[in-house]
């Protein structure tokens, strides 16, 4: 019995170092654009001297909702245009995860229009004086043009991919200034704009279409957008605690509502309304960006509040793209960043764009680059590449588990579904850098030159 147990140790050892950790690679100066490499990577016992990641999956945190972009309605507006073929391959590639298809498993999208339509509508447009708070106008007539064949495509593709819908401006008949641009949301029409969201909710799933999730404003501190909404942290506190919450629940809905999806500069936003008990109940958690603030701000937000997630939603990238700066700050940020301050998701901004960064509305961003760019050809920027170092590997479901920062090296880890274990390493240095990545006793030593990222599954 003793020797029986001691050879199934010796045959579980050699199954251990024989174990082969698989490689995917992309490097700043474009040479290596998220390619599978063939050399061998067996883990063996420990042994040498080099700086070492260690890998521990007994820490566990936050579990991943997934990796994606906004579906914006000009994304799906040149989507859609594209020849029957082109876009079975383009989706395919997009949100489909053999071969070398990435995996996209995390969509937002605009509750009405963005600044990244081609122009600017609601589901409610009155005409100058008009009000309507039954709602006996709305209509999703605008999304059946381009976004939601779009979206009934992808969900043929991945059916379980979660869609996170975001308004940026209520119908102007509702807002203090009439217009789509800037404005409050006026008092007495809380009740109907929360009726409005349900009601978009309830239609788009007699689409087939489930909203996941729902922020209750995007960027609620930004009013010089077009469209946009400036909502004050007390009066989305009181939006969600008087009209929308009740309405939600009066629903029966499952969607989650989500607060904030503004900077990171500004902690206290979300903070001060999960401060109110009123509020907090029908609050699943919050949103953000990083065009300001630092992305550790997540972690005073989950620190003041543990029990409620964290979500990023978004990024934009600017044309020109500068490839390998766009690629190590998004990558350091965002991709690992996010993960290791508590945020389940990690969506850039646009999926796609024309040659020229269009459609936009006027106002409208006009230096967003898409995901891919749409013109004669189909091109792939820096966020795409950034988007499936993860999406392709850290599916739905999977764990951020423990790892430690060493030298140059930027990394986040997680446990997979599967079991496998998902490592995204950056080497932010100019030069190679050799080093362990080191778990449960043996090792493997790789070597990435300067300026790349990797992804390791094993």
């Amino acid at each position: 019995m003793k020797y029986l147990v001691l050879n199934l140790f010796f045959l579980f050892s050699l199954h251990s170092y024989a174990q082969q950790a698989e490689l995917w690679l992309t490097k700043a100066d474009q040479s290596v654009l998220f390619q599978k490499q063939t050399e061998s990577l067996a883990f063996g016992p420990e042994v040498g001297t080099s700086p070492s990641i260690y890998v521990d999956d007994t820490k566990r945190f936050q579990s991943m909702d997934g990796f994606g972009y906004t579906l914006t309605g000009g994304s799906a507006t040149l989507i859609n245009g594209l020849k029957s073929a082109e876009k079975a391959a383009l989706l395919k590639e997009l949100f489909a995860t053999d071969a070398n298809n990435i995996g996209v498993s995390y969509l937002r999208i605009s509750v009405g229009a963005s600044d990244l339509s081609d122009h600017v509508f609601t589901y409610n447009d009155l005409s100058a004086d008009q009000t309507d708070p039954k709602l006996s106008q709305f209509s999703l007539a605008e999304e059946q043009k381009d976004l939601i064949p779009v979206l009934k495509q992808i969900l043929a593709i991945n059916p379980q991919i979660k869609i996170l819908g975001s308004p940026w401006t209520p119908p102007s008949w509702m807002k203090t200034n009439n217009d789509s641009k800037g404005g409050s949301l006026k008092p007495e029409f809380y009740e109907a704009y929360a009726r409005y969201l349900v009601k978009y909710v309830q239609e788009m799933k007699k689409q087939g279409i489930q909203i996941d999730a729902l922020t209750v404003q995007n960027e609620p501190l930004n009013p010089d957008n077009n469209p946009s909404l400036l909502m004050p942290q007390d009066e989305q506190a009181d939006f969600i605690k008087k009209s929308l919450g009740p309405a939600f629940k009066t629903a029966k809905l499952s969607t989650k509502i989500i607060i904030y999806d503004h900077n990171a500069d500004r902690p206290d936003y979300p903070i001060s309304i999960l401060n109110d008990p009123d509020a907090r109940k029908y609050i699943d958690g919050s949103a953000f960006h990083l065009y300001g603030g630092g992305i550790d701000a997540l972690r005073d937000v989950h620190e003041a509040h543990p029990d409620k997630n964290l979500y990023f939603t978004e990024q934009w990238l600017g044309a020109p793209a500068n490839f390998g700066g766009d690629l190590q700050w998004h990558i350091k940020n965002l991709l690992i960043g996010a993960p290791r301050n508590w945020s389940k998701t990690v969506l850039e901004w646009n999926v796609a764009a024309d040659p020229n960064q269009g459609p936009h509305t006027d106002g409208g961003c006009t230096a967003c680059l898409g995901a891919v760019t749409i013109g004669e050809t189909v091109t792939r920027n820096p966020a795409y590449y950034i988007i499936a170092h993860a999406s392709k590997f850290v599916r739905p479901g999977s764990v951020r588990i423990a790892s430690n920062v060493t030298m140059s090296l930027p990394n986040v880890a997680f446990k997979t579904p599967d079991g496998k274990t998902a490592l995204i390493v950056l080497n932010e240095s100019d030069k190679p850098m050799t080093f362990n990545i080191r778990t449960k006793n043996r090792q493997i030593t790789p070597t990435l030159s300067g300026k790349t990222v990797a992804t390791f599954i094993w």
